[in-house]
């Protein structure tokens, strides 16, 4: 059971079974894979759950977003974008359905009173989507690494340290459970 209040809500959205579209999922996956973070600091695989989330983004002080974005940049092109550009850079160009979602979400937090004071989204431009049931591309793959130090470096300005663990978690007990993990996932297609 996740807490549905936290002090900062590290969040990975976007669809696994599309390509490039479930880079946010898969960054926060490797995220947790790799770090342990002191209690108060939730990591949750947000996925394509629309106004689901509303009661987590509701009850976060800080959001840290991950995300495939379309920027109309070169595929691979990282971007960090704070505070109030978040909901509105996610509604300038949407690459699929789950985006308007989490736009929507962000305003049925504040229609309930509270958004959080700060938000980051690290999000990254696709390659290709039109692909279902692949896996990342490499050229995005490759980016997760570079999106999770962007992550880290927002995370310490909050505060917040995260702890490398001594080995990383193995594959299928990590963030995703029933072979959605990466390794699991790509091992089936």
């Amino acid at each position: 059971m996740i807490d549905e209040s936290s002090d900062v809500l590290i969040l990975g959205i976007g669809n696994l079974l599309w390509a490039d579209e479930g880079f946010g999922v898969r960054a926060v996956e490797e995220l947790h894979r790799r770090y342990r973070f002191p209690p108060g600091v939730v990591l949750m695989d947000g996925g394509t759950q629309g106004l689901y989330l509303v009661q987590y983004v509701h009850g976060a002080r800080r959001m840290l977003v991950f995300d495939a974005i379309d920027y109309g940049e070169p595929p691979g092109t990282l971007k960090l974008v704070r505070d109030d550009a978040v909901p509105r850079f996610m509604g300038v160009k949407k690459m699929s359905l789950h985006q308007t979602g989490f736009q929507e979400v962000i305003a049925a937090a504040q229609l309930l009173g509270r958004i959080p004071e700060q938000m980051a989204l690290v999000g990254v431009q696709a390659e290709e989507l039109d692909d279902w049931g692949g896996s990342l591309r490499p050229s995005i793959r490759a980016c997760i690494e570079p999106a999770i130090e962007r992550g880290l470096a927002v995370l310490a300005e909050w505060g917040i340290q995260a702890e490398l663990r001594d080995e990383p978690l193995p594959e299928g007990a990590g963030l995703l459970r029933h072979d959605l993990d990466i390794a699991g996932y790509e091992r089936r297609a």
